[in-house]
């Protein structure tokens, strides 16, 4: 009885997963150091370091290269690293030197210019959109993902649920009068 149990559980990973322990259907090409450092100073452009420590201090690249490798079908997976050269491509032309070394004005007018560009993408799509394709199948625009996951990656890490926000463990009772003073953060539980 224990080894059926035990067959029960184990069966479907060794079947799954080859000897040496990967698994081929989640085989995505690994982020370089660079591409992690540039993640990161993507995600601290978009979300930058004030009085409350940035995407940067929660090491952002490293959470989207993780998310983009292990959650995103191979098509969102080649958009987001061919995203990544673009960036640093338009960067170079546009302003000279690494995205990584610019000013955060230059860096910030990039970013704005690509939020335009990936909301037209997204409207254009949605007005083709059949509605037998989901936007998986169909493909994002690669700076949505990114500030997508900039944004989920640091307010589920720790400093951006206790510094950015109000973060309350568990909550008391509903007020639906709560007093706010201008300038209060948002409360997150």
């Amino acid at each position: 009885m224990a080894t059926l149990m035990g067959a029960s559980v184990l069966g479907p990973r060794l079947f799954s997963a080859n000897l040496d322990g990967t698994n081929p259907a989640n085989a995505a090409p690994a982020f370089a150091p660079e591409e992690l450092a540039l993640l990161d100073e993507i995600g601290d452009t978009i979300i930058p370091t004030t009085d409350i420590p940035g995407a940067k201090a929660v090491s952002i690249g490293a959470f989207m290269a993780m998310m983009v490798r292990d959650c995103y079908a191979p098509q969102n997976q080649a958009a987001f690293k061919d995203g990544l050269r673009k960036i640093a491509g338009a960067y170079s032309t546009r302003f000279g030197g690494s995205f990584a070394t610019g000013t955060p004005a230059n860096r910030t007018t990039l970013l704005n210019e690509l939020d335009q560009e990936q909301k037209a993408f997204t409207e254009q799509t949605k007005r083709q959109r059949t509605g037998a394709v989901s936007e998986d199948e169909e493909g994002q625009h690669y700076f949505r993902m990114m500030k997508e996951l900039t944004i989920l990656g640091y307010f589920t890490s720790e400093i951006g649920a206790t510094k950015a926000v109000r973060f309350m463990e568990v909550p008391g009772r509903y007020d639906g009068n709560a007093p706010y003073k201008k300038g209060d953060r948002a409360w997150f539980s």
